[in-house]
């Protein structure tokens, strides 16, 4: 049987050919529509047409006029509204504050259909065409990590909730398969939807005590506390304002376990966010379902006559094999976005979609991706967090993975060992990046599962993301310190000596994060080159996206732990410049300089930025003289 389901109608023709002369639910997202398990609007349409509902899709509606927007009519239950799978500023800009000119959810690469803040477009491009609608709900990324007051660093400001200002009924946040299925339900036979976990809402009045919830209410600092504007005839308290929205954020986050959170609320002008718990994770039965479902596998015919769509290329013959991530790294949103809770597929359901896969006409033998936001978090979890909770005093794996976390490798092993003796001989790829403090900590079998993947499941190059060396600014970004790094490069070396494949590491590091100076990038350059024996090719600039750790502590210039100043590089030429430190290459007294994007000599102005100033020692002691010469030299692909 050929594995080729039908679209989700996004065409009135489509709709016409399934006999519907109207829709329950239209989703209008920022990205092309691709069927895809990895594809949020596919998700969410996929799971709504299962469960009986006319579902259609608008995939970059044309925001200048009426056309797009309106070509499948007003829906009966509600409008989803999506950005993407992206947050629209983080799409659209890199984090130096330049337009990005490429977009690998837009048809032919080219930047040009996704609007800023694409939330607040859409949803104020329906209010402006049906003027008495259906409710809007709000989902996606952008929408939820921007739920409450939110630093913003595009404007530089504290902006309040983006369902205040898309001017939209319900936002729903994280993986909201469970409150959309609630949510339609409800709507459908008009009852009260505000007992629905996983949702915000507007009230005009402080929520009344809800019997669904566990514990009092708790209140957020209102929105004019945290908003760090200086009121006119008013003396400004800047500090004071820092404090409250740390505390806000701290709040916030303590309430972000569905099994212990309480309903939150914040006032916001003069009506209030109200913030319910969040919906508990999918069941394991739950999650295979879901990912089961018809997909396509495809860009809609609609997208795919517009150009090609490289996102395709990575995703359409991957496998996921869980959800959520307990890392809390500081400066990723996976852990407000998809929770602290892993949640596993089965062995059986992932091989049944592999299986699938195969069959598709234009499978080409290779799955190039079996993982999830981290490859090796598949099949354990702690057993106290899924009934109780995550504790409130520490995380799961920092400073060092918790023991009551057991780690084990095996279920992966035995995964991964199954797709190789699926019929056909695929060859099954590991791209996601692992942890490698988990693969230490697993004394019984995180030497095999090292020795497996590097073996059978990468094409060249294993993916690890130390991010830094220096521990100050480790500890800022919640991710492991030096030494465990390096235990993990001596295992490394001794499994790949042996390993007739060879196989080079591939470092994800990061620029301008909170607490780091030029110096240290300095440092971790050095690190580089005399102990990774490498010029660093994966660097990326540190973006302050909202609902982090990392991004409070850019915006306040605190430690939110300690409440100790850190040092902040606002300067998008100085962030660049960090960066650029370690693009170069000690030769003599002076540095080869490269840059990142283009291989060639960075422009003079950046160079100055980059200059160490007078009487700076190199790593070996040698004295740098402020107008060292900056030579020329190629690019170099490192392992």
């Amino acid at each position: 049987m050929i594995f080729a389901p039908a679209f989700i109608p996004a065409t009135p023709e489509e709709m016409d050919r399934l006999g519907w002369n109207g829709l329950d639910v239209i989703l209008v997202t920022g990205d092309a529509y691709i069927d895809s398990p990895f594809i949020g609007v596919a998700v969410i349409g996929r799971v709504l047409l299962s469960a009986g509902y006319r579902v259609g899709v608008i995939a970059q509606p044309d925001v200048s006029g009426e056309r797009d927007i309106c070509r499948l009519g007003p829906p009966a239950l509600f409008w989803g509204v999506t950005s993407g799978s992206v947050d629209s500023m983080v799409a659209n800009y890199t984090a130096s504050g330049l337009r990005r000119k490429s977009d690998d959810m837009t048809p032919g690469g080219r930047n040009t259909k996704r609007p800023d803040r694409g939330v607040i477009v859409y949803s104020n491009l329906i209010r402006r065409h049906f003027k008495r609608t259906a409710p809007i709900v709000l989902g996606g990324i952008e929408a939820s990590l921007r739920r409450i007051s939110h630093y913003d660093a595009w404007s530089d400001s504290v902006r309040r909730s983006i369902l205040f200002d898309a001017k939209a009924d319900i936002l729903v946040y994280g993986m909201a398969e469970g409150a959309v299925l609630e949510l339609a339900e409800k709507i459908a036979r008009k009852e009260d939807f505000r007992s629905v976990r996983g949702i915000c809402y507007i009230g005009q009045e402080v929520p009344e005590p809800a019997a669904e919830f566990p514990g009092p209410d708790a209140e957020l600092p209102a929105h004019d506390a945290v908003s760090l504007k200086k009121k006119p005839d008013e003396e400004p308290d800047m500090e004071g304002h820092k404090d409250r929205l740390i505390r806000m954020f701290d709040v916030f986050y303590a309430n972000s376990d569905p099994f212990t959170a309480k309903r939150l609320y914040q006032r916001q002008d003069r009506r209030y966010l109200v913030h319910n718990p969040p919906a508990f994770p999918l069941s394991t039965e739950a999650l295979d379902r879901i990912h089961e479902l018809p997909y396509a596998r495809d860009a809609h015919p609609s997208c795919r006559k517009q150009g090609r769509l490289t996102a395709l290329d990575t995703i359409r013959f991957s496998l996921t094999t869980h959800r959520g991530c307990y890392g809390e790294c500081r400066f990723c949103a996976i852990t407000a976005h998809q929770g602290r809770h892993v949640v596993s597929r089965t062995e059986e359901s992932i091989l049944r979609e592999a299986a699938a896969i195969t069959r598709h006409p234009d499978f080409k033998g290779v799955i190039p991706d079996v993982g999830g936001p981290t490859a090796n978090m598949y099949g354990f979890e702690c057993r106290r967090k899924t009934t109780r909770g995550a504790c409130a005093d520490k995380g799961c794996v920092f400073p060092e993975p918790c023991r009551h976390l057991r780690v084990d490798h095996g279920p992966q092993i035995r995964l991964l060992r199954a797709l190789r003796r699926l019929e056909g001989g695929i060859r099954v790829f590991l791209a996601s990046g692992i942890r490698y403090d988990l693969v230490l900590n697993d004394k019984r079998s995180g030497k095999l599962y090292l020795e497996e993947i590097l073996q059978h499941h990468v094409s060249g190059q294993l993916k690890i993301a130390p991010e830094h060396i220096e521990d100050s600014v480790l500890r800022l970004m919640g991710k492991p310190g030096r030494g465990c790094l390096e235990a993990f490069l001596q295992l490394f070396r001794e499994i790949d000596r042996r390993n007739p494949k060879k196989v080079f590491l591939t470092y994800y590091l990061m620029a301008a994060h909170p607490g780091c100076t030029l110096e240290n990038m300095q440092a971790l350059r050095a690190y580089a080159s005399e102990t990774l024996h490498l010029l660093p090719e994966q660097v990326q600039i540190f973006t302050p996206t909202p609902s982090t750790y990392s991004t409070l502590a850019y915006c306040t210039g605190r430690d939110p732990f300690t409440g100790q100043p850190v040092y902040v590089e606002r300067d998008p030429k100085r962030k660049q410049a960090q960066k650029e430190a370690l693009k170069r290459k000690e030769r003599n007294d002076g540095f080869s300089r490269i840059s990142s994007r283009t291989g060639r000599r960075a422009s003079p102005s950046l160079r100055a930025e980059a200059q160490p100033p007078a009487g700076t020692l190199d790593p070996h002691g040698v004295r740098i003289s402020p107008h060292a010469p900056l030579r020329r030299k190629r690019r170099r692909l490192q392992g």
